[in-house]
């Protein structure tokens, strides 16, 4: 899985500046560094900043990553996508500057949901979900074509902005493109949950391994937790390896009252265990959604 990083201490980055942007506060963090929220003195508007420490853990390779998402994202203008802005380092981090989305991860907004005192307000609405996946599969649709493979999609990594409620994909540090040389055969890398079984075993990824992990986020989506088993992510990567077909304890649509027969099948194909069986593109994926708007009568 993904290689861990040097600890960064808040105290020693807190109003410290990078570029023309000075750090305001933390964020979060995560297996490539922390983002913080910081001001862009030049243009007087906030952006996100990620940081890297640099140290034995980051160097040469985590190096290379980070620049390699940097200039991967630079070339992705999408309006689903968030843009990276500037990049560079100083004697102690490397660093990505970058738009800052005013909302939350899918992931907090599902367990926001679950909260609600109100039994049936605990799920998203699945015409809610279904066109939050959609733009989603818009934006990593554009991604493949220009020969990017995310490798880490999961409800932390969409960000939702709350005015427009126009999702946007993050964290493209472990993508996998044409100048990523390093991601060698049987190296595993992402999230375990979301891990489509060929990524698992350290195969070759291509596009339909992120549509795995879109099936897998579309199912969450829509029913607001996961049918699985509580285990370890060593135990859960042998599972999609050896028994892909065993990860859910329960059909899609007896988890939630909102998942009908159609949907289901649009699951069920995304999170198919051999990657023939899955949906050709991102495209392909978005059509049978949208059809199913259609038969709904909420429109494409």
């Amino acid at each position: 899985m993904n290689s861990a990083v040097e600890p960064i201490d808040q105290k020693n980055v807190i109003g410290r500046s990078f570029g023309n942007v000075t750090i305001v506060r933390e964020l979060g963090r995560g297996s490539m560094g922390a983002v913080f929220i910081g001001f862009q003195k030049s243009l007087k508007r906030q952006v996100a900043v990620k940081l890297l420490p640099k140290g034995p853990q980051t160097a040469d390779w985590g190096a290379r990553q980070f620049q390699d998402e940097a200039e991967t994202v630079a070339v992705l203008a999408h309006p689903n996508i968030v843009p990276i802005f500037e990049m560079g380092e100083d004697d102690d981090y490397y660093f990505q500057v970058m738009q800052l989305v005013d909302g939350a991860d899918l992931g907090r907004m599902i367990r926001h949901r679950l909260k609600h005192p109100v039994p049936s307000k605990r799920r998203m609405a699945p015409q809610t979900a279904v066109g939050l996946i959609m733009q989603v599969l818009e934006g990593l649709g554009y991604a493949h074509k220009h020969g990017v493979v995310h490798q880490d999609i999961k409800p932390a990594n969409i960000m939702v902005d709350r005015n427009d409620l126009r999702p946007m994909i993050v964290d493209f540090g472990i993508a996998r493109t044409a100048r990523t040389e390093y991601w060698a055969e049987g190296m595993v890398v992402g999230s375990a949950l979301y891990l489509s079984p060929e990524q698992a075993a350290g195969r070759v990824t291509d596009a339909r391994t992120d549509l795995y992990a879109m099936g897998v986020v579309l199912f969450e989506a829509l029913a607001g937790q996961l049918p699985v088993r509580q285990e370890d992510d060593t135990d859960l990567l042998m599972r999609k390896m050896e028994r892909p077909d065993t990860l859910f304890l329960s059909k899609p649509s007896e988890s939630a009252p909102g998942i009908d027969s159609e949907l289901e099948r649009i699951i069920i194909k995304a999170t198919a265990a051999l990657r023939e069986d899955r949906f050709s593109s991102a495209e392909a994926m978005r059509a049978a959604l949208r059809d199913w708007r259609v038969h709904q009568g909420i429109g494409a």
